[in-house]
Parts: C-alpha cells; structure tokens; sequence
C-alpha cells in the first residue's frame, strides 16, 4: 500500500443518472485513479497506522506514514453513517438513498463483506461497531428513528426498538461489555442494555436523569402517578396535572407543566471507562460520571488545592470575574465546555474550543487538571490509536496533531489538511504530472497525478471564489470575494508563492479564464463587469482593460484562434425580459496588448470598435454553454433536461440581433441545474448536473461516451469539471461534500486518444517556447508580502458592504480629487481617481474662478434677506423668493409634500384604528347594555351609590333557562303528588304541632337556602334543595337558576334605582324654579348671594362622555373658506335681527314715560322715589308757609314710602329664608332616601354574592368531578396498556422457562459426558504400569496457561483485560493452540510408547474440550437464568402496578360516590348564633348534615322510650322492694323457729315434759285441750280465707301483667310487620341499586342503617331478657307464697 493507489466500488445500484443510459453507454469508460479530502468530523483507526473517514461519496483511507490514500466508492450515492472498527479491520457505511443499506468492507482487501438491509426508509444516522464480538449497532432518522442491534458476520438482525422523535447525535458500545449501549442525544443519556436468551436478544431502554443547567440533580418525579396525596375535605382530592388539563391516553402519562419543564445540560462529549462508567463533558462546563449499571449522575469537582494555592485561585479568580464583567459577558462563560474527551490507563484526556489538552487524574468524584499541550486550533476530536500509542488531535481547520502520552511532550502536526470544500481544480502546465485545486477557505494544493500525493500547498487566508491555471507559465490565478486576483509561482510544486496581487474591483471574481494560448486571463466578476489581463508574468499581470454587459452573465468560454492570432470570448446573458439566451463574443486581438492605451478610454474600458462585438439570441434559455472553434455553440437548457446544439453562421444574422434556432436536442439523463466543459482539443463535452454524474459526449456525434456518478445530489452535485491537456484526466470535484476526484480513462478508442495526444503535443510545440521564457520570468519575481491592512477581514467587509452603494468611480476619493490609499484601492477606483486628479489640474482656474464668484453670490443673496428682514411685512418677500436653485426647492418641496402625505396617513390609519377600538370599546361596553351603569349621589353627603349595568340576555340563555324551569316544575310537580300521598297516610299528629312545625319550617327556610336572595327580588322557590344536587344535570340546572336569581335582584335594585335617579332629576327642577325666585328676590334686595344650584354629575348622566362638547376642544377648530364664509353671513343675519327687534318707536316711548310697563307692580316699589320740591335748593329760613307745608308732606310721603319699603323688604327675606329652608329640607330627605338605596345596594351585593359563591361551590364541584372522570379514563388507558405489556411479558416469560429448561438438560448431559471422559481414562490405560499412571495422570489434569491473557496485559489498552467468551469456537481454537506446546514430546514421561502418547494428548484434548463446553454452556445457562429472573421481577413490578391501578380506581370510585353525597351546603347565620366556647375550631370531618324535624322526632322518640324506662323502673324498684320485705319476714321466723327449737331442746333436756306439766297445772285438762283445738280451728279458717284473698289479688296482678305482655306482643308483632316493609323495602333498593349499577348511599348512611337494625335487635333482646326475668321473679313469689305461713 506504499506507492499503490487502489479505489474499490461499494454496493451493486446504478447511479441515478445512469438509469436511462442503456448497455454501452460508457459506464466503465472511466475509473477512479485517486480521491482527495479530509473530514475532522467524522474519522476513526483501521489499524495502527491507517486512519478512514467518508468525504462525498468515497471512504478515504490515510496511512499516516507514508501519507497515501485509498478510496472506497459508494456507488449508489453519498456515504451516510460511518463505523470502523480495528480489531477486525472492516468499515461500516450506510448510503443515502430510498431504504438504505449499511455495507461492511474489509481492509486493505476492500472485499465487500456483507449488507444489512434494515427497515429504515430514508437515512441512517448513527452506526458503531462492538469492542469485542462481532455486534455493530445502527440508528436510523426519521420516520422510524429504530436503534437496532446486528451480527455483520452472520448478517442478522438481533433485535431493534423504536423511539419516536429522538435525535440521536452519538452512540457506541461499551468495551468491556458488548451488551451496553451509550446513546446520547442532544439533552438525554440513554443506557441500552441488550439481553439474551439463548437466541434472541432483546433491547431494555434505562435513560439516565442529568442535571439542570445549574448542576443540581433531583430525582424523577412521576406526575401521572404521584407519590403523595392529599385530600381536602373542602376541595376534595389533589389530583395529578394530566387530569387537571383533561388529558387523556398517552399525552397525559408524558404531560409536563411548563413550570416543570426543566432545562438540562447538553452532552458535548463522552468516552467509557475501564469500569463501565462513562465520563461527558456539558455544554454548561460540567463533568458528568455516569455509572451504567446503576443508572446514576455524579458531577465530578476539582480537588480543592492547599490553603495557599486557594488564595491565589480566589484572586485570580475574582480578577477573571472582573474583567468578565466589564467587558459584558456572563460569569458562565468563564466555564470552558469539553467538545472531546479519550480515557486511558492514566486517566482521562479532553479539549475544547481553546485549543488546549487537557489531562484529568479523577479519583473519588474528584480531579487534579493538568495541560498537556496547546495547539491554539479549536479541537474537535481525540482519537486514541488500536495500540493506545499516541492520540490523535482533530482540529475544526483541518491539521491533526499527533500527542504521545507515554513521552509527554508537545503535540506535533502530524498532517497539514484542510477540512474546507474544494472550490475548482486545474492542471498544471504541460498538464500532465501536476494539479492545482483550490479550497473555499483559500488553501491552495498541488497534487501529483500518477497517484494523487500532495506535494505542496499554500494558505492564501482569504475566502476564494475562482481559480485558473496558465497555460503559457507555470503559474495559477485565483480569485477571492473581496474582488482581488492573487498569482501563484508554482514552477516549485513543493513550495507555491503569491509573487503578485491585483485588486480589481469590490465585487467577487466569480470566474477566471486563461486562452489556450497564455495569452489572456478573463475575469468575471457581478455586477455584469469583465476585466481582461495580461497574462503573461513578463507583463506583470497586467490590467488591460474592463467591458460592462448589460444584463447578468451565467457562463464564459473562451476560444483561441491561432491562425489569426484571435481570442474569442463567448458570454451567455441572462434576458430577464425574454424566455431565452442571448450570447454576446467579442474578440481579443494581440493589439490591445501592444497597444492599450488605444484601446481603451480613460477609465478603462474598453471601447466597442476594438473588441467588435457580437449578439445572438437563441431559442431556449440556457444555463451553460460552450463554443467550438467551427461556430459550433453547446448549451444547457434550463427549462428542460437537454443539450441544445447551435450553429452561429452568418447567412442567419438577417435580423439584430438575430434569433438561431437549435439544430439538435439531445435529451439529458441528468437532473438539476448543469453545466458544460469542452476538453482542450474540442473533441469531448462533458455534462455535469446537480444529481452528481458526469456525462462524456462526442462532440462530432453527441454519443455518450462515458459516465461516472463521482458525486451526489445531496453533496449539491458537481461544482467543476476539467479536463486534461493530454485528455488523459478529468478533475471533478462537488459543491459541498469536500472531495477531488481524479478520473482517467479505461475504456476508450486509440484513435481518440491518438487525436488528444497529437493536439497536446502541437499545443506544447507552440507554447514551448513562451513556458520556458515566462517561467524563467516567474521564478525571478520576489514573494509578494501579505498586508495585514489590505487584507484583513474589517476592511474586506467594509468595502464588500459598501460595493452596493458606492459607485466604481467615487471609490477612495476626497472632494478635492486627492487619493487616500492607493493599496487599499481598487484598480477601476485609481483609473477614475487618475481621471479626475487630471481634470483637477486641467480646469483648476476656472474651478477657482467658479468657487469666487459662488462666495460673493452667496454674501449679496445673505445681504439682501437681512434688509428684507427690515422691511414692513407687506413689503417682506418670501424665503423661496431668494432662492437661485428653483429645481432643489420644488424637489424639497416634493419631498416635503410626501412626508406630510406619508405623516397624514399614519395618523389616519392611527386615527382609523382608534376609531374602531372605540367603536368596538363603545359597542361592548354601551350598546349592548340593556341598562347603562350610572350613579345617584347624595346633595350634601359624600354617598354615592351606583346600579347594576346588566346586557340584554341572549336567546341562546333565555331557551335554557326556560328549558331548565320546565324541567324543575315538572320535578316539584312530581314531588308535590309522592308528598300528598304520604301525608295521606301520616296524618297522626296534632295541628297544633303541625303550626308550630311549619313556623319552625319558616325560620329555617333562610337558613337552609343559604341566601336572602328571596327579600331582594330573587325566587328561591324555583332552586334545587341543597341537600337534592347529587347529580351534574342537577348542579348544571342550579347553575342557570342562580344566575337568574342574580339577574332578577340586580333588576329589582335597579328598578329602585331608577326611581330614586328621577326623584332626583324632580328634586333638582324644584330647586331650579325656587332659586328663580330667590334669584329675583336678592335682585330686588340687592344682594351679591351665591345661589346653590345642584346639577348632575358625569358619573349620574354618562351619556355625556360620548358626546364631545365644543367648550372641551382646546385647540382652535380649523374652517375650511367656505365654512368661514358661512360662518360671517349667519353673524350678518344676526346683527341685522337684533337691530330690528331694537328699532321699535312704541316700545321706545313705553320705555321713557312708564318705565317699560303700563302699570306699577308691588315689586317695584323697592324702585319708587318721591321727587323732592323745587325749593329744596333754597335755604330753609327762606321758606314760606306753603314752600314748608310742601316739605312737611313730603317728609311725610318719603317716611311712608320707607316704611312699606321696610315692610316688604321683610316680606321678601322671609320668603327667601323659607324658600332657602324648604330646599334644605327635600334635598336632606333626598339624602335619606339615597343613604337607604346605598344599604340596600350594599345588602343587594350580599345575596348576589351568596348565589355567587354557591355557583363557584358548584362550578368547583362540577370541575371535580370531571377531573375525577378524566383520572379515571387515564387510568382504564394505562391500565390497558399495562395489561398489554403484562400478556407480553408472560408469554416472554413462558418461552424463556421453556428455554431455560431446555437449556438445562442439555447443560447435564454435557457435564455428565465430562464425567464420563474422567472415568473412561483410567479405563483406556490400564495397560500402563502405575509410576507412569500416575504421572499421566498428573498431566492429564495439567492446563495451559491463557495465551490471550499474557498478550492483552502487555498493552497500553485500558480495555485490554476484558476476556472474550462470546464464541465458543474461538475461544476453543485459542485454547488448542495452547495444547500444542503441552502435547510436544517433550513433555512425555519416560518409558511411554509415542502411540500412547498421542492416545493421551487426544484424550486430553477431548477432555479440555468437553470441561471448555460445559464452562461456555455453564455460562450460557446463567445469563438464561439471569434473563429469566429478570424478566419474572419485571412481570412482578407489572403487577404490583396493576394492582395499585385497580386500587386507585377503586378509590376513585369511592371518592366519586362519596362528593355526590357529601355535598357543599350554604347556611345564612345570623351573627352570634353560633358561639364557641375556645377558639378552637372544632373538627368536622365526621359531621353529618341532618334535617332538624329528623332530630326533633328522634328527641321525642327518645324522651317516650326514656319515660317508659322510668316507670319499668320504679315497678321494679316497688317489687323487689315487697320482696326484699319478704326476705325479711322469712328470716324473723327462720329465727323465731332457732329460737323455738332451742327452747324445745331445753324442755328435751328437762325430765318433765310439757304435757307433764300442763296436765299437773292445768286443773281442767280436757276442757283445755278442747279449747286450743278450737282456736287452732278457728286459724286455720283464718289463714284459708286470708289465703284465698291473697291469692284473689296474685291473680288480679297476674291478670293485668298478661295484658301488659299482650300489648308488647302486639307492639312486637307491629315492629315486625316494620321490619318486613322494610326489609322489603332494602331488597327493593337493592335490586335497584344492581339494576343501575349505582352506589348513591354512601358508607356512613348504611353504617347508621346497620346500627338502627342493632339498637332495634338489641331492644328486641332486652325485652325478652326482661321477660324471662319476670317470669321466674312471678315463680319465685309463687313459691315464697306457697312457704310463707299464715299470719296469727
């Protein structure tokens, strides 16, 4: 693999384009020689020295040695996933196309091992190979995004399991433990453990919790399933989020609240460790330690430095926090991310974007950081090699460094790449030995053909758009975005240099051409400009001038005419107005280099007569196109897929410009916008499209020469296409997916090749010459030296940003023509600053003359407004009259007129939008209102009260309502029908009774309604009972009822309302026509009064605020001229009524003789004067009799009229006072009466907040109970999907015991049959003498030493000593090679034949073979065993979740049934009737709501038992009290009988008896004993009859105590009558209750039934105890009666 360059095909699909061809079509014309590209991203090891990464379509395989490259070829399209694996040395790759197939080289061979062909339709995204074992793991995209599980080897699918839209950006397996899976998307970890059974294989999903962004861990927390719960008596259960949203099924067990959500780190980067633990680096800064097994998170801290060395930390710190700070970042960025991390024996290795390794020491969730190096290049990815010899550095640029952790030293460039796309590649003259490609990042290589070895390269650090190569030198043009062309000395391949740079314009170079022959250099840039250079070094690369098209340019080709010394250049104009292409050629002469400065203008350009332009139209419209030296035009049509083929002759060009019709069509098997490229000689063209295959036609017949599908669509198709001067190569090379691809001819005819190589070697004949003098001129120019000014990246934008605003020729100029910068121009800027520095200096006398006489204009213009400003304002001429520049004025006046135009329809549209929100505003909140909110204040209080604005209710809720009143007045009709026929039959009680109940019912009904709503306005007849809302419809309807009881008092206020709002209007008339009189009264008194006027307020008259008064506008009201006019002739028209009505001679002569009126009114009497006397002038002492007589009547007269002035003076203050009294007094009695509408407003609010709050009590619980609805629906759901999973589970449990069964009769029989092998050996040498018995024996039992564990101990691998006992097989052909050093004859005993010994050494065989069997089926056995366990743990926690599933229901269902009973009841308490003793509130949770006719009658019930008890009582008290006298009597004669018989014993004792002693006392004996016979006669009658009367009255008692149990039988026999209705009512409720498959009653109800059904049986046993009791307390008194003697 040295020198060799090999390139293999991969997968047997046809390229897409290559469809239609057909046999023949030159599919295997051409072949690969070599593929060049480097991907940072995506790269991994296929030995130790070999590293392979996909660029395009190929795998490119890089010996790090020898620095050559090996492709392998995708066939069917770009590479997708990508896995190497270097144990095995094979390749995993997957291509992108309609159900992908992941194909498995191997390497070097290349050979095609097998294809996996999964169900992903469109991608595979992810691909990893196992450690150990022969396992690769795949993870396709969307729509199946399916993580499957393969054996390449044997090409089976294991096992696969899917996880809907989870991007996946890394996978890979666990070294030590095939059989887990690190799945990492882009804020998730997933632990996949695969587990087997025999077989199959099975994918078990473990995610792993990580941190929030702030580094803290907290434990899941299941939402759907609670931990805790509450339950609030009041608002009942605390249910789960999902069912508070109503969400049912899937969504709701995955439904998150957005206060919840929580935003975890982002995994940058991971790698396994020795001890299956995985370390990651976040995007926040944190290192995670994840242990796989356990599923755990741990954040891994630095170890805290010495006392010291923290004080120093704290300060840098703090300084680094500081500067953070002022230069405005975030104190997180200060936290570097790791973006890649390796793991050795050492510890662990990571990088980041700083360019800085990084070596971790991590001990206890702790670790020391040490640098190990810096590159000072953003880092991408650390690779370790198989041999963990050295670690390989990725960078984002492209280089890859080299890092030897066992010499820690620096890290050394171990390859100088470049990871940007190629942009254009060329061949190097003579075209033969070298090429020249060219990167989008501006890296320029030379490549050698033969076999594609990079022998050179330069970083121009600029971003390239073109690039060309001369055909006259060894040198190359490549253009950048900046609009600059740098020339290239490549006559030293190892070693290109810029030795030249021209800076054309500020517009991109698209394009660069060269003419065949050297001559010309075409550069196309946008903006439709084409500059033409000089070529040649000799000539400096001269500039020669510039032509503008007029529209844009798709394509340029360039024709050399050798006979006539002509270039011609063909440019393909996009017409926008037209559907097709117009090509315009010019042609360039050798004159235009000689002799330029003729040939352009000053600027310049070129002109038109030199260049001898051309125009054709031609009938399609063209992408692409192509001229050929016989006016042959090749174009690719853009409309349809063909190639369109001209012929430009001059009979056709009768029309300008003429229109050429297409002689041939060939139809194209390419998609997508193309391109075409002719080769040097004319003899081939090539066809490139967007679908990645290049097409080779013949240019003479258009027959498909050859194709080659080299790159993809996906790649965005290919970018360039060259063709070698030899024909020999074609370079090709994409837009995006980074790859050159080197094509050469396999399959072609030698005449073809004949022809190509005859054209290149007269070409090298005539050029020869021009090469070698030209590159003798390039190698003498200097290295042109980068400026770090002109070609920074602040100036290239600032000049790319202002190439679309500034014009070429005001580029880097001043006013006054000086140049700023030269460098930093472009070469069209210094053309046109040259121009005008020489039109500076030609016309600078007249340019100062003008400049002059502008000055002194100015100041005569300045000096004749000054004296303007001093004439009068009638003189004043206007600015504009002073202006000399009438076209500026009307063009700032347009543009004064358009900004008001623009401001004027702001404000209209601003207006218009105001306008509607108060039309909408107005319409809401006014017109809708049935009645409009107001206020009535009080006149001399601060009291206002406001009523209540209510909208007209809508159709929709005047139907419901009326619906839901004939709903309820059919229900209290039926009610109203069941209640008479039980008071039918329960009319047993007293009326007075029934009154005081029914005022009791009164009282209460406030009470129990729980609003007073029913005094205000509302019908509380119509509302459900409280204690009757157990159902939805019924809390619904209640709903209604209430907001109609709401309406209804709001309705009744306001009819109050209103009332009082037109008293007051009343009121204010009154006080209006009272103050005309006081008015006219202080007018006639004289007096300066403020009268009080009362008036309306805004808030009492609202209407008011819709209507805009002209006193409110402030600003003065603009009138157009004719409103104006009107305005002076309605004024006119009023002046002239007025003097009219003054001019009237009768009201005139009224107004001088009678004052005004034609009789005197008692008003005017305040007015009246008494004339004095003539003489009064005259003094008094010349007064006659009459002049005094005069006076003393008029003293009289004015005495008198003063008097009745005086008295109606009065007149008019009383009336005043009383007038003023009388307004006083309404509108204080007004007051009242608002003060008492503000109460009953204020007790208005009261009830329609009671109803209120009872309709949120409802809507709370009608909330609830969908809630609980919508619980129990998830449930049933994941109940179903549980029970699911459970039936799967069994039947996975089922075939594991089978298998597990199985498994072990087949585990004993092997171990038997090793037993067996142990027994047969003595057997099979018992022929043997038994010194040597023994020691084959001994040897026998001798095993080797494990080989694979000697060798794996020996490497640097951390993963090295994890044993392999997957496959039996091999592990089996290790251990026999193991054998064959045991079984060398070496090892023989003594005295042993070989025959035996061989014998021996295969029966030890067999037996190592047999103990290694059981030891593998023995672990087989386990890990079944282990699944089995595994999968019944499962099985059980499935059912244990059932199980608490099925609990909740049940609770659920419990819950539902107990909040239809235990309802929320409103009571209305009047305040301190309800007083507690402490401030403890007590607990009610256990109260039951009764009604209180249901405590009275048990009250009762209970004083009647309670009396009947009391009299029981005392008749037992008397009885036992009559036995206990019984008692007593009997035990004085029990005494009186000791007593009797002690005396008899004495008479015994005495000799002379009693008779003995009667007969000697008594004198007449018998006489005596006759006597007392007769009188114990006479007792014995006594005590027969006493006894008699006795019993008389014992049977009179028994008597009346058999009635009395005759009435408890019949209360008995009444009671059980009650109990059979009632049982017969209890199985009448149940058969109903099983019938509606309800449970209404609740718990506490029938748990008071069962201990009525007890107190009663308990009764029941009392009373028959009591019974039995008098029953033998009856006998007992029949038998002391029996014993009791009769009384003496």
């Amino acid at each position: 693999m040295a020198d060799a360059v090999a390139v293999a095909r991969a997968g047997a699909a046809a390229a897409p384009g290559a469809m239609a061809a057909g046999p023949g079509s030159g599919r295997d014309a051409l072949e690969v020689s070599w593929v060049q590209g480097f991907s940072n991203k995506n790269f991994g090891f296929i030995n130790n020295q070999t590293v392979c990464y996909p660029r395009g379509n190929y795998i490119l395989f890089l010996d790090l040695e020898t620095k050559k490259t090996t492709a392998l070829q995708c066939e069917t399209g770009p590479v997708g996933a990508f896995a190497a694996n270097a144990s095995s040395e094979v390749v995993a790759f997957s291509d992108r196309k309609l159900n992908p197939i992941i194909h498995i080289h191997h390497f070097p061979e290349l050979n095609k091992l097998t294809e996996l062909k999964g169900s992903a339709q469109l991608d595979y995204t992810l691909l990893a190979f196992s450690f150990t074992g022969p396992y690769l793991a795949s993870y396709s995209s969307i729509p199946e995004f399916v993580l499957s599980v393969w054996n390449w080897q044997e090409n089976i699918l294991l096992c696969s399991e899917s996880q809907p839209g989870i991007t996946a950006t890394s996978l890979s397996f666990n070294p030590i433990n095939w059989q887990q899976l690190c799945f990492v998307g882009e804020s998730s970890v997933t632990i996949w453990h695969i587990e087997r059974i025999k077989d199959e294989h099975h994918l078990k999903r473990n995610p792993v919790e990580l941190p929030d962004e702030q580094g803290s861990i907290s434990p899941h927390e299941d939402l759907f399933f609670p931990v805790s719960r509450s339950d609030d008596p009041y608002h009942g259960p605390d249910l789960p989020v999902s069912a508070i949203a109503g969400l049912v099924g899937d969504e709701a067990e995955t439904f998150v609240p957005r206060n919840s959500i929580k935003t975890f780190v982002h995994p940058t980067a991971y790698c396994w460790t020795a001890t299956s633990e995985i370390y990651m680096g976040c995007k926040e800064g944190y290192i995670l330690a994840i242990d796989a097994d356990k599923h755990s998170v741990s954040i891994l801290q630095p170890k805290p430095p010495p006392e010291y060395m923290q004080k120093i930390s704290d300060v840098v710190s703090y300084v680094r926090r500081e500067v953070q700070k002022k230069k405005g970042g975030k104190l997180n960025d200060l936290q570097k991310p790791i973006f890649s991390m390796a793991f050795c024996n050492e510890g662990l290795y990571a990088a980041g974007r700083d360019g800085i390794l990084l070596f971790y020491h991590i001990k206890d969730l702790q670790y020391e950081m040490k640098v190990c190096a810096d590159i000072s290049q953003p880092i991408s990815s650390l690779i370790f090699s198989p041999d963990y010899a050295s670690l390989l550095l990725a960078t984002d640029q492209g280089p890859v460094y080299s890092y030897k952790p066992a010499h820690s030293g620096e890290a050394v460039k171990l390859l100088d790449t470049c990871s940007s796309c190629f942009l254009a590649a060329d061949f190097l003259t003579p075209g033969n030995k070298y090429c020249v490609s060219v990167t989008v990042a501006g890296e320029v290589q030379v490549w050698l053909l033969e076999d594609g070895t990079c022998l050179g390269k330069l970083n121009l650090d600029t971003e390239a758009t073109a690039m060309a190569c001369c055909p006259s030198s060894n040198s190359v043009a490549v253009g950048t975005r900046r609009g600059q062309i740098y020339f290239l000395d490549v006559t030293k391949a190892e070693a290109p240099r810029v030795v030249h740079r021209i800076f054309l314009s500020d517009f991109p170079v698209l394009s660069l051409h060269y003419d065949q022959s050297g001559q010309f250099l075409i550069a196309r840039t946008t903006e439709g400009h084409v500059f033409i250079l000089d070529a040649r070094p000799s000539k400096l690369f001269q500039v020669l001038g510039y032509i503008v098209l007029a529209d844009e340019v798709l394509d340029l080709s360039v024709v050399s005419d050798f006979k006539n010394d002509l270039v011609e250049v063909m440019v393909l104009l996009n017409v926008a107005e037209v559907q097709r292409a117009r090509l315009e050629i010019f042609c360039l002469s050798s004159a235009i280099t000689t002799d330029n400065d003729k040939c352009v203008n000053d600027q310049g350009m070129f002109n038109a007569s030199v260049l001898k332009n051309k125009q054709y139209e031609l009938d399609y419209p063209l992408r692409s196109a192509v001229k050929l030296k016989d006016n042959i035009v090749y174009g690719y049509c853009t409309c349809a897929p063909f190639i369109c083929k001209y012929h430009l002759s001059e009979e056709n060009m009768s029309e300008d410009p003429p229109v050429f019709s297409s002689e041939q069509r060939i139809p194209s098997n390419q998609f997508g916008s193309g391109f075409l490229c002719v080769s040097p000689n004319s003899q081939w063209l090539a066809a490139a499209a967007k679908d990645g295959v290049l097409f080779i036609y013949n240019t003479s017949t258009m027959d498909i020469l050859a194709q080659k599908h080299c790159h993809s669509y996906q790649g965005g198709g290919i970018r360039s296409v060259t063709f070698s001067m030899d024909g020999n190569f074609i370079l090709v090379n994409d837009a995006n997916d980074g790859a050159l691809v080197c094509l050469k001819w396999k399959k072609i005819k030698k005449t073809e090749v004949e022809e190509a190589t005859f054209y290149w070697q007269s070409l090298l004949d005539t050029l020869n010459k021009s090469i070698s003098d030209e590159n003798v001129v390039l190698k003498s120019m200097a290295e042109w030296q980068f400026d770090p000014g002109s070609t920074s990246k602040s100036l290239a934008e600032e000049k790319f940003k202002e190439a679309s605003l500034k014009s070429p020729g005001v580029d880097g100029t001043e006013e006054d023509g000086n140049v700023t910068n030269t460098n930093d121009m472009t070469w069209i800027g210094q053309k046109i600053q040259k121009v005008i520095r020489e039109e500076t200096q030609r016309f600078a006398n007249q340019k100062e003359e003008l400049q002059t006489g502008i000055k002194k204009l100015r100041k005569t213009i300045q000096k004749m407004m000054h004296e303007n400003e001093q004439v009068p304002d009638i003189e004043k001429l206007e600015h504009q009259e002073f202006n000399l520049d009438m076209e500026e004025q009307e063009k700032l006046q347009a543009e004064a007129e358009q900004e008001v135009a623009r401001a004027r329809k702001e404000i209209e549209m601003e207006n218009l939008a105001n306008c509607y929100l108060q039309d909408f505003i107005k319409y809401e909140c006014w017109d809708a209102m049935c009645v409009k909110g107001c206020a009535v204040k009080c006149f001399h209080m601060d009291c206002e009260v406001k009523n209540y604005p209510l909208q007209e209710r809508s159709k929709e809720e005047l139907e419901t309502l009326g619906k839901v009143l004939r709903l309820k007045d059919s229900e209290t009709a039926d009610l109203k029908v069941q209640k008479e026929d039980l008071e039918a039959e329960a009319e047993t009680e007293e009326e007075g009774e029934k009154e005081a109940k029914a005022v009791a019912d009164d009282g209460e009904s406030f009470c129990l309604i729980g609003s007073l709503s029913s005094q205000y306005g509302g019908d509380t007849s119509i509302l459900y009972h409280q204690r009757d809302l157990h159902t939805k419809e019924q809390r619904v309807n209640q709903i209604v009822l209430l907001k109609d009881i709401i309406y209804k008092v709001k309705t009744a206020f306001n009819k109050e309302f209103d009332i009082v709002a037109q008293q007051k209007e009343q009121e204010i008339a009154r006080v209006k026509e009272r103050n005309l009189r006081i008015r006219e009264i202080l007018e006639q008194l004289g007096l300066q009064v403020e009268v009080w006027e009362p008036t309306l307020t805004d808030d009492e008259m609202p209407e008011r605020a819709l209507t805009v008064q002209d006193s409110e506008i402030k600003a003065e009201k603009f009138l157009t001229q004719e409103e104006k006019e009107k305005a002076e002739m309605l004024a006119k028209l009023e002046m002239e009524k007025r003097l009219a009505a003054t001019d009237d001679d009768r009201l005139r002569a009224l107004d001088d003789m009678m004052g005004g009126v034609l009789e005197v009114r008692k008003e005017d009497i305040l007015k009246m004067e008494i004339p004095p006397p003539p003489f009064i002038s005259k003094p008094e002492d010349l007064w006659n009799d009459e002049e005094k007589r005069l006076f003393g009547e008029y003293e009289r007269k004015v005495k008198e009229l003063n008097e009745e002035k005086e008295e109606y003076k009065q007149t008019l203050e009383n009336e005043w006072k009383k007038l003023e009294a009388s307004i006083q007094e309404t509108t204080r009695n007004f007051d009242e009466t608002v003060c008492k509408l503000s109460e009953r407003k204020v007790k208005s609010d009261m009830v329609i907040y009671q109803e209120e709050l009872k309709i949120v009590n409802l809507t709370c619980d009608l909330l609830l109970d969908e809630e609980l609805d919508t619980r129990e629906a998830g449930l049933y759901n994941c109940l179903t999907k549980k029970k699911k999973e459970k039936v799967k589970k069994a039947k996975t449990i089922l075939t594991a015991k089978n298998k597990v069964d199985a498994y072990t009769a087949t585990y004993k029989d092997a171990v038997d049959e090793e037993k067996n092998l142990e027994r047969r050996f003595p057997k099979q040498f018992a022929d043997i003498p038994d010194d040597l018995f023994d020691e084959l024996f001994q040897l026998y039992s001798s095993r080797p030493k494990n080989p694979r564990t000697e060798i794996l101990l020996d490497t640097a691998n951390p993963y090295g000593n994890c044993s392999d006992s997957e496959d039996y097989k091999d592990a089996l052909t290790l251990l026999m090679k193991a054998m064959d050093e045991l079984d060398s004859p070496e090892h023989m005993p003594e005295g042993l034949e070989q025959s035996t010994w061989e014998k021996f050494c295969q029966a030890r065989r067999n037996k190592m073979e047999s103990e290694e069997l059981v030891k593998w089926k023995a672990l087989k056995l386990a890990e079944m065993q282990a699944f089995f366990q595994r999968r019944t743990d499962e099985n059980e926690k499935m059912k244990s979740q059932i199980e608490n599933i099925f609990k909740e229901l049940t609770w659920l269902q419990e819950k539902k049934m107990k909040l239809q009973q235990n309802l929320i009841v409103q009571f209305v308490l009047k305040q301190g009737q309800v007083e507690l003793k402490s401030t403890e509130i007590p607990d009610y949770s256990d109260a039951i709501l009764i009604k209180k006719s249901v405590v009275e009658e048990l009250n009762s019930s209970i004083l009647t038992q309670g009396e009947k008890k009391i009299a029981a009582i005392i008749e037992f008290k008397e009885f036992s009290r009559g036995i206990r006298q019984l008692e007593w009597e009997h035990k004085k004669m029990r005494m009186q009988i000791e007593d009797l018989k002690e005396k008899a014993r004495d008479i015994v004792i005495l000799p002379i008896s009693k008779d003995c002693q009667l007969f000697l006392t008594v004198l007449n004996y018998d006489s005596h004993i006759a006597q007392h016979i007769a009188g114990m006669e006479e007792t014995l009658r006594f005590m027969d009859k006493l006894h008699k009367k006795n019993v008389k009255n014992h049977q009179k008692k028994i008597g009346e105590l058999k009635k009395c149990i005759r009435l408890k039988e019949e209360a008995n026999y009444e009671l059980s009558l009650q109990l059979k209705e009632m049982l017969v009512s209890v199985s009448e409720r149940r058969n109903i209750f099983e019938a509606a498959d309800t449970r209404d009653i609740s718990e506490k109800i029938t748990r008071q039934r069962y201990q009525e059904i007890l107190k009663q049986k308990n009764l029941r046993d009392l009373i028959k105890e009591q019974k039995e009791e008098f029953e033998s307390l009856q006998s007992e008194l029949e038998i002391l009666r029996a014993r009791r003697p009769p009384h003496i």
